[in-house]
């Protein structure tokens, strides 16, 4: 069988980290495939080259197809890749996760699993939000603060750009049936989620195992963005909908902006340091270890890809990583 055309596939140590990615892409009615080491978006406007180690998440609108060879080349590199539904509403699916450890994961299934821990957590993540120390506050307790705070976020921002304001209804069935400013703050949070969930990826962690929110498999997703949403998303939407007119296209209008919001970088790399202080985990050299171990109930840990049977315990029989060509 010959091997399939293309570049070599990137070692680990050769992918940029996730913090020194692009945001998002947003791709929508276009032809998507692969070169070299790049990926080819071609719409009405022509053909462009997009390298594809350096996005954070790819987003695909309506309308758009991509190949099986874009496909993989996307998944190797690390990225996220999420088709968003109709104005954005919707999301799913992720490549694979650039970190080949699952140090990070572990450390987060422990934390979660117990009750205590699991407090210990989401109260650090409500006081990433609060001024006030909330290091004895109850979940219900921090419920009420966390509510209060967004109401005064939505009325402080309501103001300041004299935007008309009731309520957040949001019917994800029905995104034009929302007033324009659920509109604009649907579409910057499906964004935000959007890049909450590549880093969360990125780093190898789970998005279904949320410290506040759970049950849902983008409980962390949802977890993490609710520490930004009152800094980044939610202003962003009150000001788009300040200078639109009336017919415009406010979802459009509000993903641009949040990408020119995301683009420096300094948000991914804020939410990379946050996701380690919440796991209480520093990243090494083992956060990129490309090696499998075999778990054992006295030593914890046994090389892999040996035979340990009595007959003849040094000979190589074990499960090797599989590499593609």
């Amino acid at each position: 069988m010959n091997k399939q055309a293309g570049a070599k596939k990137a070692d680990i140590q050769e992918l940029p980290r996730i913090e020194d990615r692009v945001s998002f892409i947003y791709i929508e009615h276009a032809k998507i495939n692969r070169l070299d080491s790049a990926i080819t978006v071609t719409d009405y406007h022509g053909t462009v080259r997009v390298p594809v180690a350096m996005i954070g998440v790819l987003l695909l609108g309506p309308g758009t197809d991509i190949s099986h060879r874009a496909i993989e080349l996307i998944g190797d590199a690390g990225a996220s890749i999420i088709w968003v539904g109709e104005r954005g509403v919707r999301f799913y699916a992720h490549g694979r996760s650039l970190a080949r450890s699952t140090r990070l994961l572990e450390r987060q299934a422990k934390l979660v699993s117990n009750p205590r821990s699991r407090l210990k957590v989401a109260r650090r993540m409500y006081q990433m939000r609060f001024a006030e120390d909330v290091s004895r506050s109850s979940m219900q307790e921090l419920r009420g603060k966390e509510g209060a705070r967004v109401r005064r976020s939505y009325r402080l921002n309501a103001q300041k750009y004299n935007v008309e304001w009731d309520k957040r209804v949001f019917d994800p069935d029905d995104f034009l049936g929302g007033s324009p400013i659920n509109q604009a703050l649907s579409a910057g949070h499906v964004c935000l989620y959007g890049l909450v969930h590549s880093v969360i990826c990125a780093l190898g962690l789970s998005p279904g195992l949320g410290f506040v929110h759970t049950g849902h498999d983008l409980s962390f997703v949802y977890d993490v963005a609710d520490l930004y949403k009152a800094e980044v998303t939610i202003p962003i939407a009150f000001e788009v909908v300040s200078e639109s007119k009336e017919g415009d296209d406010i979802g459009r209008r509000t993903r641009l902006r949040v990408r020119d919001a995301f683009v420096d970088g300094k948000l991914m790399k804020r939410m990379v340091q946050d996701l380690q202080d919440l796991m209480e985990v520093e990243m090494d050299d083992r956060f990129q270890m490309d090696t499998v171990h075999l778990w054992d109930d006295k030593d914890k840990l046994v090389p892999n890809g040996f035979n340990y049977s009595e007959d003849d315990s040094n000979a190589h029989d074990g499960h090797y990583p599989e590499k593609s060509p």
